[in-house]
């Protein structure tokens, strides 16, 4: 698993946005930026879409505020699935990213079997990245929800 203090391995993840699909090398997209990335393991599951989600779109602004350039989503669904969850819940302040074939989840070692669920899925974590560099990584127990709050990434940022 990537720790902190690491480079973000390089990966292609996806986007759709209002220019249409967009692929993003990870080392392009998070390089010269501070970055919260926050990975859900599947979007319009419960706790993502009531919890996980919703939280860093309320907290959006204090967390720019706190000096992060992007706040960015990433699940192991396609870039179709993540833009329609992203409309669905207002996340206009949030860059939604699909990683498709979660190369980029195998890449850090975060991905989790679901078996007949959904197959390889992302572990729910958050992190903080600067210049491509993990400095704070939050990974969430099996079936928990604490470390990975915007409301716990925000006061890790205001310290």
């Amino acid at each position: 698993m990537i720790q902190q203090g690491q480079q973000l391995p390089t990966a292609t993840l996806s986007e759709l946005n209002a220019d249409g699909m967009q692929t993003h090398k990870t080392d392009e997209l998070f390089a010269n930026k501070r970055v919260v990335l926050f990975a859900v393991p599947g979007a319009f599951t419960p706790t993502c879409s009531e919890a996980h989600l919703p939280g860093y779109v309320v907290l959006a602004d204090k967390l720019k505020a706190a000096g992060v350039d992007m706040i960015a989503c990433v699940s192991v669904n396609d870039a179709f699935v993540m833009s329609a969850w992203g409309k669905a819940q207002n996340a206009h302040e949030i860059t939604m990213l699909g990683d498709g074939d979660g190369s980029f989840t195998k890449a850090l070692g975060l991905e989790m079997d679901t078996g007949t669920f959904g197959g390889v899925r992302s572990q729910r974590y958050a992190m903080v990245i600067e210049n491509g560099v993990v400095t704070q990584l939050n990974v969430e127990a099996p079936k928990e929800f604490e470390v990975s709050k915007a409301e716990v990434i925000l006061a890790v940022l205001e310290k």
